[in-house]
């Protein structure tokens, strides 16, 4: 067992920088969608402090330093900011458990996790319970009550469908008979350049990764390696405004989850790459499988799984820039 001495302050201060950083695109959530984003935050991190607890207990660790290292906390804050507004509490919590025991506590904690714990709980939660996480709220948030009654089920308004939207994502790849501009121009779902709303909950979190880059919490290249991925390979597939367009290369930078994935969950330590070439691959990577997914996938988004996918690239990736830098050094 480690000495309580050896719970890293570099891992807290980290964590805690993250967390600060998530603010501007969690009160641009919270004005976009209302309380639902509040409500999310609060059951994921209850209920991944608590799954937290019980698993050092079972694994005999120390709870008081191991659960206050923040890292359990800054899982559940991206997992939150990853799930729709006012899904079901259970829906919160089974996927913020199953970011804990198996993303984490499974592979022995923190600093062991080949996977992104967020992401590993978002994608099982995606894959067993599809409808519920197709329900994004239009642009207007609903108030507490409201916001309670939903999540908890007993909601005597409205069914969710009276108030769920399509997302911008989700019509352009059904779309089939409109064109760019008409989809902009008459579909409640697009806004100036991207998703309505969405493009500025995109601009929020880009604010914060920036903040992070300047602090020195990571590097560029994974970032960076995954926004011109999508760039470059959107421009590629971009034909204009037709019917059949995939979206315009500021669209997909600006819908989504496109600035939460490059600044906080590509960028994840552990179950990334260590050397900046890796890192750039690792983000190229989730860049074109993003694309992908959502161009020619079944989800609404492909962030979640292009990480995970490009996770169990990861050894690959360090053994490639390993042996191109053998021979390279005579």
């Amino acid at each position: 067992m480690p000495p309580l001495e050896s719970v890293d302050e570099r891992l807290q201060q980290v964590m805690k920088l993250v967390l600060l950083a998530t603010v501007p695109g969690m009160l641009t959530m919270f004005w976009l969608y209302g309380w639902g984003v509040l409500i999310n935050l609060i059951l994921a991190a209850v209920s991944a402090l608590a799954v937290e607890a019980v698993m050092l207990q079972l694994r005999k660790r120390p709870i008081s330093a191991y659960v206050w290292d923040g890292s359990a906390l800054v899982t559940a804050t991206l997992l939150a900011l990853a799930l729709p507004p006012y899904c079901p509490w259970w829906l919160t919590v089974s996927a913020a458990s199953f970011s804990m025991v198996l993303g984490k506590h499974l592979y022995g904690g923190v600093g062991s996790n080949p996977f992104n714990p967020a992401m590993l709980g978002f994608a099982l939660v995606m894959v067993s319970f599809p409808q519920p996480m197709t329900h994004w709220p239009s642009s207007h948030g609903m108030d507490l009550m409201g916001g309670l009654q939903q999540v908890f089920g007993f909601s005597t308004g409205p069914s969710p469908d009276a108030w769920v939207q399509a997302t911008a994502l989700d019509s352009l790849r059904i779309n089939k008979s409109l064109t760019m501009d008409e989809l902009f121009a008459g579909n409640p779902a697009f806004g100036h350049f991207g998703g309505r709303g969405v493009e500025w909950v995109n601009l929020a979190f880009l604010a914060g990764g920036v903040f992070l880059l300047q602090r020195r919490v990571f590097s560029w290249h994974a970032p960076v390696g995954m926004l011109a991925s999508l760039f470059v390979i959107s421009l590629v597939c971009w034909n204009g405004s037709g019917s059949d367009s995939n979206g315009s290369p500021l669209f997909h930078l600006l819908t989504g989850a496109t600035m939460l994935g490059a600044f906080f969950i590509a960028t994840e330590p552990v179950s990334g790459p260590k050397s900046p070439g890796a890192r750039l691959m690792f983000g190229a990577g989730v860049g074109l499988l993003t694309y992908l997914i959502r161009t020619w996938g079944g989800y609404p988004d492909g962030v979640a799984f292009a990480v995970l996918l490009m996770n169990l690239c990861v050894p690959a990736l360090e053994r490639l820039v390993t042996s191109r830098q053998e021979r390279i050094t005579p």
